[in-house]
């Protein structure tokens, strides 16, 4: 690591007032209202090119996913108390809209995994749902229901959790099978010879690291609205899954296991380590458990062997992924990895600040890194993906599509505003 950087309150006030901006031109701004569709089905448009032209301007393929996460954006605006929190509040509620009325199954329950322009599940995936975008549907409805009390989004988020959990929790092993048919059954082979993995990736009949950390986060939005024991059950459940058997020692997550929880051997993604590490604290304040050792000891852990093993100590940033302990094996500059790591340093510098100036002095050079590269200054948004310098990388610039949103770089914003106020007292 170079020098190190004092955070003061002087330069967390400085960095403040550039995140700020940043958020408002570069995240909220070019996603609201320009998403909003306002006619048909509703929802939100979810592809746009580098300049921001619509790439789908008659509508297009909508996925849970995508929806839940603009939704979930739209609410924490809303509940920033500004100026435009009832125009926010408004738009959570027409994302809330959709993911009733159109992705939820009628028939079967339950989110579909995408839906057509037409509002039909006619996509490549047919009527397949699956525990990862099911979990985006109730984190959204939950926040909308927590900033906003909207009755039907609290509604929504039960339904969702109720359903997911009748159909997909493993009462055997623990956890949750991840893809699932129309009516909730798991899908454990193929469904066809040419369909090779499910929507997230993942060889079906196995379980994910991505899907079970999305599901903490989810069931710890819910248990915040709904104090309902089964909940903390299955948040508890979770959460230790993610602790003691995801996540090992040095500081890695396995990416993915066999029913019964046997680790498959596959790389280490930086940013979902990074992302882990603040998902678990969250999780554990929610439990009651906010200063656990073992906990701590994790979290710590796995942003300690990102900056170990996949932070670029020559240009600032986190590479896209490596291997427990050898050299990254992609060092490109990942967007959603960079606002991961920009949030979990700044949560480290707080927790450890008497102790090292490590994460701090990281974070300040992340920032710079994500405000001189990672931002499209010419056109605005996040640019999705940089070589090791901050050279744009790849054909394919999009601003937004299916897995492309504002979801990671707005929430680490919304986090990191507000733990920079802490350290400007």
């Amino acid at each position: 690591m170079k020098k190190d950087i004092e955070l003061t309150p002087s330069l967390a006030a400085q960095i403040a007032g550039e995140i700020k901006s940043n958020f408002e031109t570069h995240i909220r701004d070019p996603w609201f209202p320009r998403s909003v569709v306002s006619t048909g089905g509703g929802g939100f448009h979810q592809e746009y090119s580098e300049n921001w032209t619509p790439l789908q301007p008659g509508g297009g393929e909508k996925s849970i996913v995508y929806q839940s996460r603009l939704t979930y954006l739209a609410a924490q605006i809303a509940g920033g108390k500004t100026v435009k929190s009832s125009e926010f509040a408004g738009y959570a509620s027409h994302g809330i809209d959709f993911l009733q009325n159109v992705l939820w199954d009628k028939q079967e329950g339950g989110f579909y995994w995408a839906v057509d322009a037409e509002g039909k599940p006619e996509t490549d995936r047919k009527t397949e749902k699956h525990a990862y975008g099911i979990s985006f549907g109730i984190y959204a409805a939950a926040e909308v229901a927590r900033v906003t009390k909207d009755e039907k989004a609290l509604t929504l988020a039960k339904k969702g959790f109720l359903w997911l959990d009748k159909h997909a929790h493993d009462h055997k092993n623990g956890g949750y099978y991840e893809a699932l048919r129309r009516d909730g059954t798991p899908l454990l082979s193929p469904p066809s010879p040419t369909v090779t993995g499910d929507p997230i990736g993942t060889h079906y009949g196995y379980k994910s690291m991505n899907t079970h950390i999305h599901l903490l986060e989810a069931f710890t939005s819910l248990y915040a609205v709904w104090h309902d024991e089964s909940v903390r059950k299955r948040l508890e459940e979770v959460f230790l899954l993610v602790r003691d058997k995801i996540a090992v020692e040095p500081g890695c997550l396995n990416l993915f296991f066999t029913p019964d929880w046997r680790a498959i051997p596959d790389h280490d993604s930086f940013g979902h380590d990074v992302e882990t590490a603040f998902l678990l604290e969250e999780a554990a304040i929610a439990l009651g458990k906010p200063h656990e050792v073992r906990t701590e000891k994790v979290s710590r852990s796995l942003v300690d062997h990102a900056l170990a093993y996949g932070w670029d100590e020559v240009n600032g940033g986190f590479y896209d992924a490596g291997t427990a302990f050898g050299k990254p094996t992609d060092t490109a500059k990942v967007w959603w990895t960079q606002a991961e790591g920009l949030n979990a340093l700044l949560q480290m510098h707080l927790r450890y600040k008497t102790q090292t100036q490590v994460y701090g002095t990281a974070f300040v050079r992340q920032w710079a890194f994500i405000r001189d590269k990672q931002t499209d200054a010419v056109n605005r948004g996040w640019i999705t993906r940089l070589t090791a310098t901050g050279e744009p990388d790849g054909a394919n610039q999009n601003k937004s599509d299916a897995w492309k949103e504002p979801y990671h770089q707005g929430r680490a914003a919304l986090h990191v505003l507000e733990n920079l106020h802490l350290l400007q007292k």
